[in-house]
């Protein structure tokens, strides 16, 4: 359960992140030496001065921040558009927000106006147009008006990726489509989300990958997978990670520790993929050439052309060059 509520996690933020690359346009959020969090551009000058307790990414216009113990959104010019009020607050996603109001999560539009009434003990963000929601112990998903359309009774399902999501019923993973109907019979000992065609599946003891049909295209044969990211996918096979191709060939042999804190859950995220040699972390391409040394004692993947890494005792962000980043000392002009 702890591994996919992990990965769930990871999904839902990369799927979101937007373009590959840190545009000129683009705001990246920043913690200040003091503890407050603010926005700079690509320039590594404040936009949105830091004065957030946390913060979100932007999405559809909108980020999440923490002010005085509550949650509420600001706009791209720093404008408090949604005041704090909220325990808690995603991103958004398909227009709406999950918001957590007293010990219930519900959500809201883009104006602050509750949408779906807070009354569920957990929800996830909305994919293709449907979200997990937490009732009486199970999992169900609701539509965009609020209205379940898969009742509750899964121990724990994914979030619709291609048209489909993985569901767990007993002990075994099968997918089922946005009407609730099992497409693939429950049969894998465990499942990934469909990426770029491909979905990650256990079967014997080992993993492979399958297409939306059912079928194994990728034999089972790793020892732990991730999913498919800029084509290509991270695997586990001798006890190193290493990286194939969507033909199941082997572009970066297997070679690293893990990659993340999470045992090998990585991707390629604006064409670099964090992976871990000899007790520290680090950044390789696509070719699988080491574009920043491994030094850091933990780290995560590249976002809005900005990456969060821990130097001895220390966490900072560095940039794609691989440079520490410290405090801004300028002020973005209007």
């Amino acid at each position: 359960m702890k591994r996919h509520l992990i990965a769930a996690l990871l999904i839902a933020c990369f799927a979101l992140s937007g373009s590959p690359v840190f545009a000129a346009d683009m705001l990246a959020s920043f913690q200040k030496s003091d503890g407050k969090w603010g926005f700079v551009n690509s320039d590594h000058c404040w936009v949105i001065n830091p004065q957030f307790d946390g913060t979100s990414r932007f999405s559809e216009g909108l980020a999440a921040v923490k002010l005085g113990g509550k949650y509420g959104y600001i706009d791209r010019n720093g404008k408090m558009v949604i005041n704090p009020q909220f325990e808690s607050g995603s991103i958004f996603s398909d227009g709406l927000a999950v918001v957590k109001l007293g010990e219930k999560h519900g959500y809201i539009d883009r104006t602050g106006k509750t949408v779906i009434n807070p009354q569920f003990d957990f929800a996830w963000s909305f994919s293709d147009g449907l979200a997990q929601v937490k009732l009486g112990g199970k999992w169900g998903y609701i539509d965009r008006n609020g209205k379940m359309v898969i009742n509750p009774q899964f121990q724990f399902p994914s979030s619709f990726s291609e048209g489909l999501a993985w569901v767990r019923l007993g002990d075994k993973y099968g997918f089922i489509d946005p009407t609730g109907k099992m497409v693939i019979n429950p049969q894998f000992d465990d499942a990934w989300n469909f990426t770029e065609g491909l979905a990650g599946v256990k079967l014997g003891g080992k993993y492979g990958y399958i297409d939306r049909n059912g079928k194994m295209v990728i034999n089972p044969q790793f020892e732990g997978v991730f999913r498919f990211s800029e084509g290509l996918a991270v695997v586990k096979l001798g006890g190193k990670w290493g990286f194939i191709d969507r033909t199941g060939k082997t572009v970066i042999k297997e070679q690293f520790d893990a990659s993340t804190i999470s045992d090998g859950l990585t991707t390629f995220e604006e064409g670099l993929a964090l992976v871990k040699l000899g007790g520290k972390y680090g950044f390789i391409d696509r070719t699988g050439k080491m574009v920043i040394n491994p030094q850091f004692e933990d780290a995560e993947s590249f976002r809005d052309g900005l990456a969060e890494v821990k130097l001895g005792d220390k966490t900072f962000k560095i940039n794609r060059a691989g440079q520490v980043l410290l405090d801004p000392t300028c002020t973005a002009k209007p």
